[in-house]
């Protein structure tokens, strides 16, 4: 009996929350915020994506993950700190996706497809130097 009194008591201030339009408990993180307001700002706005290559990091001698093509979207909305934690945040989440693709038509086609305006930053050429371990030991070589 005691189970049910707490129950209604629960159903009553949920009621009166949901009236309220009251989002979350906390009111100084409130959660009650339009998700879409940033991104989409009318029926015909167009998220904005960025197509490219990665380059290979410093910490890597292979190139395995230099191949395929990403796409990227744009930041909508400046990073702020959360008022609760103080992490870092943006109140878009369309910069945490990030697309790959095998060829770059194959990104392309996707972009044009979901209607999203892109940017391609063309990948550098690789000039590859050729490299001796018997040049370490050259006479010529200058000694510091």
């Amino acid at each position: 009996m005691c189970f049910r009194r707490f129950g209604a008591w629960l159903s009553l201030v949920e009621r009166l929350l949901w009236e309220q339009d009251v989002g979350g408990s906390n009111p100084l993180a409130p959660t009650t915020a339009d998700p879409f307001g940033p991104i989409m700002q009318g029926e015909d706005a167009m998220a904005l994506s960025r197509i490219y290559r990665p380059a290979k990091t410093a910490m890597q001698a292979g190139r395995a993950k230099t191949r395929r093509w990403l796409l990227e979207y744009e930041p909508a909305s400046r990073r702020d700190p959360d008022p609760l934690m103080g992490w870092s945040s943006a109140r878009d989440t369309l910069n945490q996706v990030q697309l790959q693709f095998d060829t770059f038509e194959e990104a392309v086609a996707f972009a044009q497809k979901r209607g999203l305006e892109y940017t391609l930053i063309e990948p550098q050429a690789h000039t590859p130097k050729t490299k001796s371990y018997a040049d370490n030991f050259r006479y010529d070589r200058v000694r510091t």
